[in-house]
């Protein structure tokens, strides 16, 4: 069997308690590793169905909302980050799906760390659990409730032993579609 190469994480950004701990595991294995970590932020709220944050504004109004928007992930997660330097950001303005496929295509990450904000979060539309299981690359959901608390799709779960995991708890994802 072929083993996947990790070169980057990518991680999408929440500010909570279940996303800082997200985050402290996405920035663990990258330092760990010497990858690249790839901090993905989206205009609307991929935890809320239905958002409209930064739709029916002027053009003028959505570049503000941006430039905010981009200083503010960035203050965030430079303060988070330390001394390790090599992390990305990306604000992305067009669905979740799309622009993490579309980042997964031009090598943006390999492995995805997304925050389990909440029992039954939603992602993207859909129950958390089902977009990981279903996402082409390998996923790590963090939390909702412990730092430790993480749930691998079954690409991640194939390449366990590389994801820094010896600290943590760790289940496959199984969903009734997956």
């Amino acid at each position: 069997m072929t083993m996947q190469s990790i070169y980057a994480v990518g991680f999408c950004a929440h500010y909570s308690q279940p996303g800082d701990w997200a985050f402290d595991y996405a920035l663990r294995l990258s330092q760990n590793n010497g990858l690249q970590l790839n901090v993905f932020h989206f205009l609307t709220n991929p935890y809320i169905p239905g958002d409209t944050t930064g739709k029916n504004i002027s053009a003028g109004e959505r570049k503000q909302l941006v430039i905010d928007r981009e200083r503010e992930l960035r203050m965030y997660y430079d303060k988070r980050s330390g001394d390790f330097l090599d992390v990305g950001f990306r604000l992305c303005e067009d669905n979740e799906w799309t622009e993490l496929h579309r980042c997964l295509l031009v090598r943006e990450f390999q492995v995805l760390v997304l925050p389990n904000i909440s029992p039954g979060a939603v992602f993207a539309g859909r129950p958390i659990n089902e977009f990981a299981d279903s996402f082409v690359s390998p996923v790590v959901l963090v939390g909702p409730d412990r730092s430790d608390q993480l749930r691998l799709n079954s690409r991640a779960a194939l390449i366990a032993d590389r994801l820094e995991l010896s600290d943590c708890s760790w289940e496959k994802i199984t969903t009734a579609t997956g």
